[in-house]
């Protein structure tokens, strides 16, 4: 018995702005903050350094600091990381935005509402049946694969479901990479 040869197709899942804060504000009570353009603020005390990444109310652009060093010697510091705090770097405002421990320590989760896009190639319907289908992650977007599949297929959830099997449960969300066969339809 011999199977079908698959035809292997590449999916990403691209960041397209940063993920909104869920975060309650002192002032207005609000629950959505954002990081804006990602600022960082160095203050020295000696040969201490106290950095903070500046975060900003949505509804009422309140400025609040979510402590990324407390009281932390200049010399244990990378000087490469130093120079990006200094220097307000994306990258280095993403992937402290982006960090777990940030969030446990600050008590906020992000939201990915409108924060990433799907990349998928545009003449792939052509192709023969069955498709694999495997789907790479660039930023830990948290997203159930079924939506995912659903979006990218532009088929129902429902309709998708019933047309792949997929190596991860399609309810449970995540933000790592997996595949999935699609068959043909009826």
């Amino acid at each position: 018995m011999s199977s079908q040869p698959h035809i292997v197709l590449p999916w990403f899942v691209r960041r397209t702005r940063l993920p909104l804060l869920s975060l309650r504000c002192p002032r207005c009570r609000s629950e959505s903050a954002t990081v804006g353009d990602g600022k960082f603020r160095v203050n020295a005390n000696g040969n201490l350094l106290d950095v903070w990444l500046l975060v900003r109310c949505v509804s009422c652009d309140r400025t609040s600091k979510l402590t990324v060093h407390e009281r932390t010697p200049v010399r244990s510091l990378d000087p490469t990381e130093l120079d990006g705090y200094h220097a307000n770097d994306p990258d280095l405002v993403a992937s402290r935005l982006l960090d777990p421990l940030l969030a446990r320590r600050h008590h906020f989760t992000l939201d990915w509402t409108e924060s990433w896009r799907l990349d998928t190639p545009s003449a792939w319907h052509a192709v023969a049946w069955p498709v694999r289908v495997e789907v790479v992650f660039a930023d830990p977007v948290p997203v159930r694969p079924e939506r995912l599949i659903a979006q990218g297929l532009g088929l129902s959830r429902t309709e998708a479901l019933r047309r792949i099997k997929c190596d991860v449960p399609p309810h449970r969300p995540t933000s790592t990479g997996f595949a999935f066969t699609v068959l043909p339809g009826d």
